[in-house]
């Protein structure tokens, strides 16, 4: 008699504005979010995942969120071994993906990544910043400035970067956001402050070679390969950063002239010390399975946490497979490793 199969599905998010022609999304689509912003998601990311757990011999299906009631119903009633968290929103809002961990939670299935608790501190960066803080991870130094709040006080060297303190995926970062005086700072903290929700993070900018650290697993984590964020091509007078120009105009020159690649001329002493800052980090947040740790790297050797993700994609596109991949192994060995640490905790 053959072996039954575990059932996985994978969980995916689509959403329509009430005002498109469209009645509804599917992966792969274009989406526009209420800032008018493009937001790409990754066009094979679920059938990969999908293709990959079949070939590990699981029976896998796809599961919906569409921001109704009846979806999030559908999925507690689901007679499934685990979920595959593949959302990063709930109905258009980006914000809202530790309340689906939440409802996982609740419902009392297993699945993949982080928790509600990692996930709600990965989308707050005052914070996050405040935790590395306390376990001494270097991060730049900062300050806040709340919505409403007209008048503030800093002693932070210029230049300086300024970013919403609530979003992910380099959302309101952009060549504008990397400021030389007080002037050109107080109007970007206004237009943050009109346009995004929550406080206005001010930090120090921190110049220098822009590093992915990737992390798998639990007890302990291992940090993979480093990945660097080819920066050396961004045209004179832009800031080197990773703005939304960078990460998703990917039909535009600057998209093309930054690719990821491995670290060259890196001294395997100080990589280590950069994964080792990284660990500390994804500990520090408390991350589960998988996570990226993206830091700056100054010419003196001084790694900065710049952000910590909780469940970055895992397309084979994606930097932490091109680092999974640096290490020897396939995307089928990616997927089998975070499916089979989820099940661990059934």
């Amino acid at each position: 008699m053959a072996r039954r199969r575990k059932r996985v599905s994978v969980l995916y998010e689509v959403w329509w504005p009430e005002s498109a022609d469209e009645p509804a999304a599917t992966p792969g689509m274009l989406f526009a979010d209420e800032r008018g912003l493009p937001r790409e998601e990754a066009p094979d990311v679920h059938s990969e995942v999908i293709g990959a757990l079949d070939r590990l011999g699981y029976a896998p299906q796809f599961s919906v969120l569409d921001g109704e009631r009846e979806s999030l119903s559908k999925l507690a009633r689901s007679r499934t071994s685990l979920i595959f968290n593949l959302t990063e929103s709930y109905a258009g809002d980006d914000t809202k993906d530790f309340n689906v961990a939440a409802y996982l939670e609740l419902i009392g299935i297993p699945f993949t990544g982080s928790d509600a608790r990692a996930l709600h501190l990965g989308q707050d960066k005052v914070l996050t910043k405040k935790l590395l803080k306390f376990h001494d991870i270097p991060t730049p130094d900062f300050v806040t400035v709340e919505r409403h709040q007209r008048r503030f006080q800093h002693d932070l060297p210029f230049p300086l970067i300024v970013k919403p303190s609530r979003e992910d995926g380099s959302i309101g970062i952009d060549t504008g956001s990397v400021v030389h005086d007080e002037r050109s700072l107080r109007e970007r903290v206004r237009y943050v402050q009109r346009t995004f929700e929550g406080a206005v993070l001010v930090e120090r900018y921190i110049d220098g070679r822009e590093l992915y650290a990737g992390i798998i697993g639990n007890d302990p984590p291992e940090a993979l390969p480093l990945v660097e964020l080819d920066l050396s091509s961004v045209p004179e007078g832009v800031p080197r950063i990773a703005g939304t120009e960078v990460k998703w105009w990917t039909h535009s020159a600057i998209y093309e002239a930054t690719p990821p690649v491995y670290p060259k001329k890196l001294p395997r002493s100080l990589g280590r010390k950069v994964q080792r800052v990284a660990v500390a980090a994804y500990r520090a947040l408390g991350l589960r399975d998988y996570g990226r740790i993206d830091l700056r790297l100054t010419p003196s050797g001084e790694p900065y946490v710049l952000e910590v993700n909780p469940n970055p994609w895992l397309s084979s596109g994606c930097e932490l497979y091109m680092a999974w991949k640096k290490s020897g192994r396939t995307y089928d060995d990616l997927i089998a490793r975070v499916a089979e640490m989820a099940l661990s905790r059934a």
